[in-house]
């Protein structure tokens, strides 16, 4: 029985470790592609019970964070342009979303042009803590979306969200 017990405890340590490698090989490719992540601060407010994210402006002067789609972390930019978030074919194979050829039947315009993409609805959206459900987004090819953007199907549920003192602002 003791026997047992020990092997259980190794097995649960060796998960544990195996899930946190796993979290860091995910992260990998999505910091290769943009330039690195700063840690956001999320302040709650205990008088209000909102919740409250400060991105810092990156080295280009984009607003860069990461987050979570249906607890799968991804890269964002924060794009107050885009009226929907906008994944890029690669990162949304990664959560499951792989549109078929028939599914990219919308077009959307982009600072490239017009672009054929895949409408789709993701059911919740954790950025440092500010959880939206049942956004709508689109899938882009890769070749057309470099980064995945934060846009305003996510950031128009919030109770604000602004730029203020060199940082992107966001409040639920």
């Amino acid at each position: 029985m003791r026997n047992i017990v020990i092997l259980a405890g190794f097995m649960v340590g060796l998960g544990t470790i195996m899930a946190q490698m796993a979290d860091r090989m995910t992260l990998a490719p999505a910091r290769a592609n943009s330039a690195s992540l700063k840690v956001a601060a999320v302040e709650t407010s205990t008088q209000t019970a909102a919740r409250s994210l400060s991105i810092p402006r990156d080295a280009r002067g984009h607003f860069q964070t990461e987050g979570r789609i249906d607890g799968q972390r991804i890269g964002f930019m924060v794009d107050t342009g885009a009226s929907v978030v906008a994944l890029n074919e690669s990162s949304a194979a990664r959560f499951g979303l792989r549109p078929s050829s028939g599914d990219y039947n919308a077009t959307v315009t982009t600072a490239n042009g017009k672009v054929r993409a895949a409408r789709t609805r993701l059911a919740m959206v954790d950025i440092g803590g500010l959880v939206v459900r049942d956004v709508d987004a689109m899938v882009l090819p890769d070749e057309a979306l470099s980064e995945n953007l934060l846009g305003l199907s996510f950031l128009s549920r919030l109770k604000r969200f602004e730029y203020a003192n060199g940082k992107m602002v966001l409040e639920q």
